[in-house]
This record gives C-alpha cells, structure tokens and sequence, in this order.
C-alpha cells in the first residue's frame, strides 16, 4: 500500500463486497421464506439439512426458520448417518411454536445390524421428538448389492424371507411409542412383508418410502397392495427435478404425468414430501411450490392436495 489512505480505500470497498453478498444471500433466503398460500399450512417430513457427511443447501436452523416464515405446520430431517431428534429439541427451543422433528436410520453408523437400543433410546431422548425410524437407507442389502457397493449390508429380512426378530422388535417400540416405522431402502418386495408384519404387530404408522423413486418404485399393484396391509405411501418429489444439469444430473428426470399418476392412486394413504436440501437443488420451499402448483395445474381436486401434503404427512408426525 502507498499510504494508510489507500488501503482504507481498499478496506471500505472489500467491506461493501462482503456486505453486498450478505445482503444478496439473506434477500435470496428471505425471498424463499415469505409467507406463501400455497405453502400456508404444509408438513413435509423429508428433508435433508447440516450437519451432514455430504453437502447440503442449509443448515437445520435456517432451514426451519424459513419454513417457519413462510407458514409450514412442521418438518422433519432425516440423516442417513446420524440422528437429528435431539437437535430437533434445540431448534425447537430456539423457534418456540414451530414444530420440528427428527429421525433415525438404521445404517452402519449405528451397528452391523439393525439396533433395537439405539431405536429405544431415540424415542426416549429429551422432547421425544424422533418420529420416524427407518430401516437400512444406504447399508440396505438390496442398494448395497444393486450398486455394488463395498459396505456393510444390514439386512432386515432372513435367508428364508422372513422378517428379523431385532426389525419386528423396532415395530413394537415404533408401535408403543406411536411413530413411524419406514422401510428406508428397501426393496418394493422386501417393503411388502415389513407391510405385512407391521399389521401383525399392530404398527399404525408404517411408511412406504419414496414409492416412486429410482429402484424402489413400486407398481400400482404393489402400492394398492401395500395400501391393503396398511401401509402410508410416500412420493417424493425429488425425481421431477434431477437429472440432465443438476448436480444429480445421474439420475434420470422423472416426468410430471408419471408423478401425478402416482399421486392418483390413493391419495387417502398417501403423501407427499420433497426430499430435497442437497447442495445446488433447489430449497425444499420452492420444490414443494413448484409441487403443489403442478398438482393444482393438473386438476387433482384441492381436499387431495391438502391431504398429500397437509394432513397425512402432519398426522404420521403427531404422537
């Protein structure tokens, strides 16, 4: 620098940049979170959201706050590798009236097996705020051996195709405490007999996770099947915005007739979430507008608009 004036100069232009960007990225997020009517009211139960092993958009705080903003009734995170009930009870704390709830996989991180502990301590933890246990996500045996993936597979069934004692175990503390138990993923197969065993076992709240999604798609078949047992059906809406462009430009798009078919089937025992919040997607607000708009864009009739995204997805949340 020449003299002290001059790197004033720099200084105060360095702080306009820096000051600039804040202002753009908190205009940007509040732009996101204003009050919406099509989003006054709606609970989604699928979110991704730091802390985190991979990147995500928004942090869980921020996150809630901006559904706060712009009306929601709840959410509920979900880490493939840790549990988020227990910040949940901190979020909500900060928040005050907001509803905030977390969940639980049951990955490697937690054991080479299903862990019936780790379920009971999660429905006991302070709040009681995890509402969901999934079964195996990423170490699922059907995701490990159809990517060839080289981890530890966690089974859920046995040799013989039936349900493991340590998995119906997770049903009746799911039951007991009135939660959900969701088959993660899964195969459609594999989800069938948890459906069936979770009606022997009294589950009231057994999920169907992303049932059009990628290779856990089930058919029409399958979900009236499930549906029959008992089970919730859930369509994310993720699928619609990947591909081509995106940062999971890997997977292939899915079209909007072939979501909205789905949503068609039972609307009754179905619901919708976006399970968005990865890096460079777009925020689970705006995916869930751009849904609810596609919805009413192709005429699905409002009372089922609000039970995909309002009342199922709030009452599988609700102990």
């Amino acid at each position: 620098m020449k003299n002290r004036r001059d790197f004033l100069k720099l200084a105060t232009a360095f702080g306009a940049v820096v000051v600039g960007s804040s202002l753009e990225a908190k205009k940007s997020a509040e732009s996101l979170s204003e009050t919406d009517e099509l989003l006054r009211g709606v609970s989604d139960i699928h979110i991704h959201a730091a802390p985190d092993i991979r990147a995500r958009l928004t942090d869980e705080l921020a996150f809630a706050r901006q559904a706060q903003k712009a009306g929601y009734k709840a959410i509920m995170y979900k880490s493939n590798d840790f549990s988020c009930h227990d910040r949940a009870y901190l979020i909500q704390q900060a928040l005050g009236d907001f509803e905030v709830y977390g969940s639980l996989c049951m990955n490697d991180v937690v054991g080479d097996k299903v862990n019936v502990i780790a379920a009971k301590k999660a429905t006991e933890t302070t709040g009681k705020l995890c509402r969901c246990i999934y079964m195996p996500t990423q170490n699922a045996r059907y995701a490990v051996k159809l990517y060839k993936q080289n981890i530890t597979p966690i089974a859920v069934l046995d040799e013989r195709g039936r349900v493991l004692p340590e998995v119906v175990q997770v049903m009746e503390i799911c039951r007991d405490a009135n939660i959900i138990f969701a088959s993660g993923h899964c195969s459609p197969e594999e989800s069938l007999i948890l459906a069936q065993k979770a009606k022997e076992v009294g589950v009231q709240k057994f999920v169907i996770t992303h049932a059009n999604s990628r290779d856990w798609k089930l058919s029409t078949d399958q979900i009236k099947k499930a549906i029959d047992l008992g089970a919730f059906i859930e369509y994310c809406f993720l699928p619609n915005l990947w591909g081509k462009g995106t940062p999971l430009s890997h997977f292939e798009r899915a079209s909007e007739q072939e979501f909205i078919d789905f949503v068609k089937i039972m609307p009754q025992r179905s619901f919708i979430s976006t399970d968005l919040g990865q890096a460079g997607m777009p925020n689970p607000l705006d995916g869930m507008r751009r849904c609810i708009s596609l919805l009413i864009k192709n005429e699905i009739a409002q009372k089922d608009i609000d039970t995909l995204v309002r009342i199922n997805p709030y009452h599988l949340v609700q102990i």
